[in-house]
């Protein structure tokens, strides 16, 4: 059995600028096709647009309050929301409250920075 706690996971930062701490995935764990992490934003701050060619994104959110735009759509996102996000969508997430904007996220497969393209002036990839 494989059993990750909390306070022993080692937070990095991906490359739209999240801060992760990943519970399991592909390379430390018996997980091989998809990832479960705890994103958080500061704050103020919000990730790079970005997509995923090849990973489906499931965020729920568990505290703090937010703004998230998937493709065209734009809402406001807060605890107990759930978002999926199709794999080769332009996705971007801004923390607009006053305490750090917290989410789960699911990927599958998993999370990996070459699956992570980052998209200049928030402009979804070209065809």
């Amino acid at each position: 059995m494989h059993l990750a706690r909390y306070d022993t996971l080692e937070p990095f930062i991906t490359a739209d600028g999240s801060t992760i701490r990943e519970w399991a995935g592909p390379g430390y764990s018996p997980a091989r096709h998809q990832s479960l992490a705890e994103a958080t934003l500061p704050p103020g701050t919000a990730t790079i647009a970005h997509y995923h060619p090849r990973a489906e994104e499931l965020y729920l959110f568990t505290a703090g309050r937010g703004r998230l735009r998937v493709g065209d759509d734009e809402r406001d996102v807060q605890p107990g929301d759930c978002v999926v996000i199709p794999p080769g969508t332009v996705h971007k997430l801004w923390n607009s409250g006053d305490a750090d904007l917290v989410l789960v996220c699911a990927c599958s497969p998993a999370y990996s920075h070459e699956d992570t393209i980052l998209v200049e002036g928030d402009q979804p990839p070209a065809d």
